[in-house]
């Protein structure tokens, strides 16, 4: 069977507007890392392999197969659909993944791999969903689904997620460069909220919206790119070890990025 690429994305920029609720809103610039995806596949069951109808995911992963955001994209997508030819696909065939993009890095790996296992199954089943309803689903997965199920090069990303509208402009060569640091998001937003709490207000957000990437680097320390950095680097004290002059922080971390020179 086909197989399929599941991009890594950066932060160019990602700035706290607000909150909903236990939500942080954000306003961020994602931009698709070209050179570094997860490659997912369908791969049929052996006959002889014990529990043959359960959902199955091969792959090189921490995490346990409920705690895998392609497990949770397809309940979310059987829940959605009601679809027995979904059931049946999961009976027969395994989901393979081949991990490129690290986890917990702030780079979206789970997210990716969740949006292109939607679209694989809307794709291989005939299912008919549109991007906006695929979207819907992935957003039931994780904030960040979205935007890899519309696909964008480069997009602002706002709300909690949910709002992507493409920003068209020239992909950058991203690099990319991950500590060995397992960092926890909703850890990393508490701190924020705590102790870094400042919005952006409307007026600045709109400005930073229509600025391109290049330039946004080219003028923004990584502090002043991403809210997040700061709180990241007081509850991840040696994260501070590895920041390198001239790199930008990708979401909640632990991953930098740069332009290729």
């Amino acid at each position: 069977m086909k197989t399929y690429k599941a991009f890594a994305k950066v932060n160019i920029f990602l700035k706290i507007t607000g909150t909903r609720g236990d939500y942080h809103e954000i306003l961020s610039r994602f931009m698709r890392v070209e050179n570094l995806y997860d490659t997912l596949s369908f791969v049929k069951k052996e006959n002889t392999e014990a529990k043959v109808n359960e959902f199955k995911i091969i792959g090189d992963f921490s995490c346990t197969t409920e705690q895998n955001t392609i497990y949770k994209a397809y309940f979310a997508l059987k829940e959605f659909t009601q679809s027995q030819k979904l059931e049946e696909l999961m009976q027969t065939y395994a989901i393979k993944v081949e991990k490129n993009i690290p986890a917990f890095a702030g780079l979206g790996g789970g997210s990716s791999d969740a949006a292109t296992y939607l679209k694989m199954c809307n794709n291989v089943l005939n299912l008919g969903l549109s991007i906006h309803e695929l979207a819907q689903i992935g957003l039931k997965v994780g904030a960040d689904v979205p935007f890899f199920i519309y696909g964008y090069a480069s997009a602002n990303v706002s709300g909690i997620g949910e709002v992507v509208e493409e920003f068209k402009e020239e992909l950058l060569a991203i690099e990319t460069y991950t500590p060995k640091i397992e960092i926890s998001t909703p850890k990393v937003y508490r701190v924020y909220r705590e102790d870094f709490f400042a919005p952006i207000d409307g007026f600045e957000a709109k400005k930073l919206q229509q600025r391109r990437s290049l330039d946004v680097l080219q003028t923004m320390s990584a502090d002043e790119a991403n809210d997040l950095f700061k709180p990241a680097l007081q509850e991840y004290k040696e994260l501070k070890n590895h920041y390198k002059h001239g790199y930008f922080f990708s979401g909640s971390g632990s991953s930098f990025f740069r332009v290729k020179d």
